[in-house]
């Protein structure tokens, strides 16, 4: 049989209006029936512990717990007893066996008693085969089986973005913030242990899971770490890579490796569970030839009032000089103030310009800067930007002074 902690009785209150016939019968057999709280009779949870009726649930990265007695029914004595407990998964088959040396003699009446313990690593249909085999008294050799087919079934859903943080080209770093949403798909409550980033050998980690007022790491979460059922719960982290591993030094291109997700958590009266995510990968962002970059830009501006932005332009070939051009699209919210088709000049590898901009909006709500357009001559080739950055445009009441 499985071995699972008990629960908690459950009872059904029945009630009844104190002018109703059985009066205050109901209240009184519940304030004598043992099973409930005192002072919270019709609490349907009781103070007292029951021994489960079925098998449960099992989840992927719980322990899977059983026990295993085979007992000798008949009047024989019998020898060699081998007893092998095999765990049947769609991919493999795993051996459980505390011991796989035999026992000498079971007499009659006695029994053989084993427990196992196995940490559940697949989702889908397990098989518990239980295999035993002796030798009679009259020296003949004897073996039978019994299967117990279970179902593990998944937690916990979790979901993973990447965003990419541009830092200026002179520093050696290019943060990288992992969002990572997981969510309760069990039927219980869910007290969260543990929710860690292990990055690979690239990158360092910082978690931003926490509030340091007064330096004590409290949780963003509060003191009660409970995800509830069907709830989701999103945890942050910022990578950056090492000096050696970084962008600039040419290491990281293409796609990476930056860790995986290490998640412990426990149910009902203290089951553990743990569950580790598979490496995740990255793509590093690949600029071309040309990256445009902002470096000022207000959070929030006034309707069809002129703002500022800065953008900076940086040649990233090694080996050729630019001449650009720079050309202005207007949007339907966003309306560029100023020439298009102004010459830049030339710009030689790596080496980047700073350029100050001008913009109007015409339309509420938060827009997106779109439409700047760089052409090199050398090459007539057009590199589109467009969702450089948002903005949050409002409507001013305020009046400029006459």
């Amino acid at each position: 049989m499985r071995l699972t902690k008990p629960t908690l009785f459950t009872n059904l209150p029945v009630t009844c209006e104190d002018r109703d016939l059985p009066g205050d019968l109901f209240s009184q057999l519940m304030k004598d029936d043992p099973s409930t709280v005192k002072g919270a009779e019709t609490f349907m949870l009781g103070e007292m512990l029951t021994l489960p009726q079925n098998f449960g649930n099992i989840f992927l990265g719980e322990t899977f717990s059983s026990y295993i007695s085979v007992h000798n029914d008949s009047v024989q004595v019998v020898k060699d007893i081998l007893i092998k407990a095999d765990l049947q998964t769609s991919s493999q088959r795993l051996n459980l066996s505390a011991s796989n040396a035999a026992v000498a003699e079971l007499k009659p009446d006695r029994c053989i008693d084993d427990v196992i313990h196995h940490e559940v690593k697949e989702i889908g249909t397990h098989i518990l085969v239980c295999a035993v085999s002796y030798t009679t008294q009259a020296g003949e050799k004897m073996y039978f089986r019994k299967f117990f087919k279970f179902q593990v079934l998944k937690p916990l859903d979790v979901k993973t973005k990447f965003y990419n943080a541009e830092s200026d080209l002179s520093s050696v770093t290019d943060e990288v913030f992992l969002e990572a949403q997981i969510q309760n798909i069990t039927t219980t409550p869910m007290y969260m242990e543990k929710v860690s980033l292990e990055p690979s050998i690239m990158y360092n980690v910082t978690e931003l899971n926490t509030i340091n007022t007064g330096g004590d790491g409290s949780s963003t979460f509060g003191k009660m770490t409970y995800l509830q059922p069907m709830d989701t719960r999103q945890y942050l982290y910022c990578l950056k890579p090492k000096p050696e591993f970084s962008e600039k030094a040419g290491v990281i291109k293409g796609v990476t490796v930056i860790g995986k997700l290490d998640i412990v958590w426990k149910t009902n009266l203290g089951e553990r569970g743990r569950l580790q995510t598979s490496q995740l990968q990255r793509m590093a962002p690949g600029y071309g030839d040309v990256r445009l970059s902002l470096e000022m830009i207000p959070d929030t501006v006034n309707l069809e009032e002129p703002f500022e932005v800065t953008c900076k332009i940086t040649n990233c070939s090694s080996e050729r000089t630019m001449d650009l051009v720079l050309e202005m699209c207007n949007t339907n919210a966003i309306h560029w103030c100023g020439i298009s088709g102004r010459q830049l000049g030339k710009l030689s590898p790596n080496s980047s310009l700073h350029l100050a901009l001008k913009l109007l909006a015409s339309v509420q709500g938060l827009q997106s800067i779109s439409g700047l357009r760089l052409m090199d001559t050398f090459l007539k080739r057009t590199y589109e930007y467009d969702d450089i950055a948002q903005v949050c445009v409002v409507f001013s009441h305020l009046k400029p002074e006459s």
